[in-house]
């Protein structure tokens, strides 16, 4: 079901140092949204309209991106092929992500208003983040094989290059145009990057080889870019990440051991992912002010979190009691 999103971590292993936190504060209610008419669904972007985003399995199998809004989930179609999939949304309610073309190409899509347009680039692309301007960033294959971070806006095309590795990936741009992702080094590990005005810049990492970058918001108040993901830091465990101030800092887990990943952050600061629980769970968490706090489940074992809006509602994705995968909402 997540095989599109694996893709985002390029075959990265991602580890950090261990930092308690301790889940605690109220509860959000999560709302399943349901499906496409298949079993499963997940639910990757939501903007402050409550729209969402994201994938589904369909009652013939397939794979399809989906925008849900008024408690009604809309198939957004292919661009010809058997699949698609939706990663991000902006306040206009353009949805962009990844698509099989007729001749079994992956490309990246823009959909808006009901139709879904190829952005066009050459090979393999898909879209991963998009601005209120529509501007859209992702990752594409250049002629000569290798993947680059890519910022589409109207149109043109600008590879954002790499921190002299091979690969980049854009994951999100904010209104002003800063784009976050990873990209390969010269050293071989992928780094956290942050990109703006033709110059990427290295986050580096919580002391490890590796770093991510999944999300960003700016602080309402002072203007800060915030930029958050998962790092290496060593021991064999993988943390979330907040950055700002050109400070990187651990997040922890729920369950003071184990692994976490932060997806999103709105512009208030507050964060959302997911991390190891107890009993072998998985969570999906809302970090605040230091705090975080696990969102439980519909009901199964396991939870995701993926993005937030400034309301601080959470989308993602929950097993049910009986097994399934579902996209969700937790509305605070």
């Amino acid at each position: 079901m997540r095989t599109r999103r694996i893709l985002l971590f390029v075959s990265a292993v991602l580890v950090a140092l261990v930092v308690a936190a301790t889940p605690v504060g109220a509860q959000p209610a999560a709302v399943d949204l349901g499906t496409l008419g298949g079993d499963w669904s997940e639910a990757n972007a939501i903007n402050n309209a409550g729209q969402v985003a994201g994938a589904s399995e369909t009652a013939a199998g397939e794979t399809h991106a989906f925008l849900w809004q008024h408690g009604v989930m809309t198939d957004l179609g292919t661009l010809g092929g058997g699949w698609s999939y939706a990663y991000a949304l902006n306040d206009r309610g353009q949805a962009v992500g990844g698509s099989e073309t007729e001749t079994g190409e992956t490309h990246a899509f823009l959909s808006q208003a009901g139709v879904m347009t190829d952005l066009g680039l050459p090979g393999w692309s898909e879209a991963y983040g998009i601005n209120n301007s529509g501007q859209i960033v992702g990752a594409y294959a250049t002629a000569e094989g290798a993947v680059r971070a890519f910022l589409w806006d109207n149109g043109a095309v600008t590879d954002l290059g790499t921190l002299g590795g091979a690969a980049s990936y854009g994951i999100r741009i904010g209104d002003a145009g800063v784009v976050v992702g990873f990209s390969a080094t010269a050293a071989g590990p992928a780094h956290a990057f942050s990109w703006s005005s033709g110059v990427m810049t290295d986050l580096g990492t919580l002391g490890g080889q590796e770093s991510h970058a999944l999300g960003l918001g700016s602080g309402a108040q002072s203007g800060r870019l915030m930029v958050v993901g998962s790092s290496d830091a060593g021991q064999g465990k993988t943390h979330a990440f907040l950055w700002q101030d050109e400070v990187m800092a651990d997040l922890g887990t729920l369950s003071g051991r184990g692994n976490s990943y932060a997806w999103a952050v709105n512009n208030l600061g507050q964060v959302t992912g997911y991390s190891d629980a107890s009993q072998g769970r998985t969570h999906a968490f809302l970090w605040e002010d230091g705090v975080m706090t696990d969102l439980g489940t519909l009901g199964g074992r396991h939870s995701f979190a993926y993005a937030i809006n400034d309301q601080g509602h959470v989308a993602g994705a929950s097993y049910t009691a009986s097994g399934s995968e579902h996209a969700c909402v937790w509305f605070k």
